[in-house]
């Protein structure tokens, strides 16, 4: 008897959707509208500060129905429980899946091989308090007595687009009079504009690393501790200009770092659902320690709703099944996510890791082939920004891109009549894309029969679009944790892990080995285009 897991496409609701899809291709989402009254009401949800209205998908009903039995059928509910629980459901690495413990409140229990994780998390948490409280009180000093102005995090991948991301999106809360910079990229321009108008007897850098190795993150380090030296001088002073997040005490006092100031987090957190644990401290230290619990829970929150809530009714779930509707039954490649908010502005690059590394998996978690499409590719620019780039393509190109507009009722800046101008847009832009304008009507309003063509738009693209009253920390926190269990349900649909990322390691083998030949070292052996780029770079070097 084979142990091979079943795929979605060889459920029984995995039929039944396609034949449902046969039929619902040819109708409009103007036919929709016009024959259910009751449309907005069925199809729209309101779950932890986030109003949810998904009435203008290419959906009725019976799809969501549909979907659900899928998502049952999958066995949803049990994984579901499986990963609170702290079962080791990331079977490739053999690791529980518990981000959703960084934000348990205290008291809670929450177990990993016999042993509640809160009490740890919260120690951790506690510990980041009391440091970010020393640094924003001035208590902290640099080498030479002066207190710190600006702070430096040094990380990449989610150690980087999480603090970033968090940053950029609660800059409205966040301290003036610290300045704070974030440093990825292993190449050099990133660093040097970071630190090129700070001043280091004043500057902190966080070097974010869980093993302390990870080969462009301790490049920046030791550039930065090069840097903070040749003003500082004496090595001690790495002890009041650096502190870690890492599991790697060894390392971490190698570099000079006082261990008392290493904030640790488990394996059972992946870097892209990080950004609430210690990798979070450049976060704490910008908006505070009681700001930073607020985020964490808007976290819970949205955790408690998808672990408890029925899926007809569960917003991560029903968001997510709308978006595997589309990139398995229409062939949609891409999802749009446009937030109407520019302190949200990189908001769509932090969820391009969450769902693109998470679910860009070609096969199944027992190593089958996967027979469908996963993973759509994530992008988008906060509104109305995009409207004078990209929404061409979305309104009149031939692709279909399913949309996410998020959008506030209330400012965090108020300047005469701009928000106003704000909601109108987002507004107006969903309607757009759902109800178009028809050639007919064109006529009729008197546009030239030439430019007909020209003027039509389709309609009968779909979205999505959440309001929120406000952009605070709960309702960064609620808002992150609604993505990242989408991404968990669209993963579990089709059958694969979504907390590896084993694609990102061969580039890193092959970059190991050829650093040493960009450095005059031996050749290693490469195709005949890699050799000869080798051979370029070297030669450009004066190496040759």
């Amino acid at each position: 008897m084979s142990n091979r897991q079943t795929l979605a496409h060889a459920l029984p609701s995995w039929s039944a959707l396609k034949a449902h899809q046969e039929q619902l291709r040819p109708r409009h989402l103007r036919d929709l509208f016009a024959t259910d009254p009751g449309r907005v009401a069925a199809m729209s949800l309101e779950v932890e500060g986030i109003y949810a209205d998904y009435s203008k998908h290419r959906a009725t009903p019976e799809t969501l129905r549909l979907l659900v039995a899928l998502a049952n059928e999958s066995g949803l509910r049990q994984r579901i429980d499986a990963m609170f629980r702290g079962e080791r459901i990331n079977v490739t690495e053999d690791r529980a899946v518990l981000h959703t413990a960084l934000r348990a409140p205290r008291g809670s229990v929450v177990q990993v091989g016999g042993v509640n994780v809160v009490p740890g998390v919260h120690e951790v948490l506690d510990r980041m308090a009391a440091f970010a409280e020393r640094v924003r009180s001035g208590a902290w000093k640099g080498h030479t007595g002066k207190a710190i102005r600006a702070v430096v995090n040094i990380g990449i991948g989610g150690s980087d687009l999480g603090p970033v991301m968090a940053y950029e999106a609660l800059r409205h809360y966040s301290r003036r009079d610290l300045v704070f910079r974030f440093v990825s990229n292993v190449d050099g321009t990133d660093f040097s504009e970071a630190v090129l108008d700070l001043d280091p007897e004043e500057t902190l850098f966080i070097v974010s690393s869980k093993t302390f190795t990870t080969l462009e993150t301790m490049a920046n380090a030791r550039s930065a501790r090069a840097w903070s030296l040749a003003r500082l001088k004496a090595e001690k002073a790495v002890a009041r200009h650096f502190v870690a997040v890492s599991t790697n005490a060894e390392e971490v006092a190698k570099f000079g770092i006082d261990t008392s100031n290493m904030f640790g987090f488990w394996d059972w957190v992946g870097g892209r659902y990080s950004m609430d644990s210690a990798i979070g401290l450049s976060t704490m230290l910008a908006v505070g320690p009681e700001r930073f619990r607020e985020m964490l829970d808007g976290f819970h929150a949205m955790d408690e709703h998808f672990r408890t809530a029925p899926f007809e009714r569960n917003l991560p779930v029903l968001m997510g099944l709308l978006g595997l509707w589309y990139v398995d039954f229409f062939g949609a490649e891409t999802a749009a996510v446009l937030p109407y908010d520019q302190y949200l502005k990189r908001f769509p690059a932090y969820l391009q890791q969450l769902t693109m590394e998470s679910n860009g998996k070609r096969v199944s978690l027992d190593g089958q082939e996967l027979p469908y499409p996963t993973g759509a590719i994530y992008w988008g620019e906060p509104g109305t920004n995009g409207q004078h780039s990209f929404y061409q393509l979305l309104h009149q190109g031939t692709r279909l891109v399913p949309c996410d507009f998020i959008a506030f009722l209330k400012p965090l800046n108020s300047l005469g009549r701009h928000h106003d101008l704000l909601l109108a847009n987002v507004f107006a832009q969903s309607e757009a894309l759902a109800f178009g304008k028809t050639p007919e009507e064109l006529r009729a309003a008197g546009v030239p029969e030439p430019l007909v063509p020209h003027r039509t738009f389709d309609g009968n693209r779909p979205s999505t679009t959440l309001v929120l009253e406000r952009l605070t920390p709960r309702a960064l926190g609620a808002l992150v944790a609604l993505y990242e269990h989408i991404v968990f349900t669209q993963g579990t649909v089709w059958g694969l892990n979504s907390f590896d990322q084993w694609g990102v390691e061969l580039g890193k083998v092959l970059a190991s080995r050829i650093i040493p030949e960009l450095e005059g070292g031996p050749e290693a052996g490469h195709d005949a285009s890699t050799a000869g780029l080798i051979r370029r770079a070297v030669a450009s070097k004066g190496l040759a």
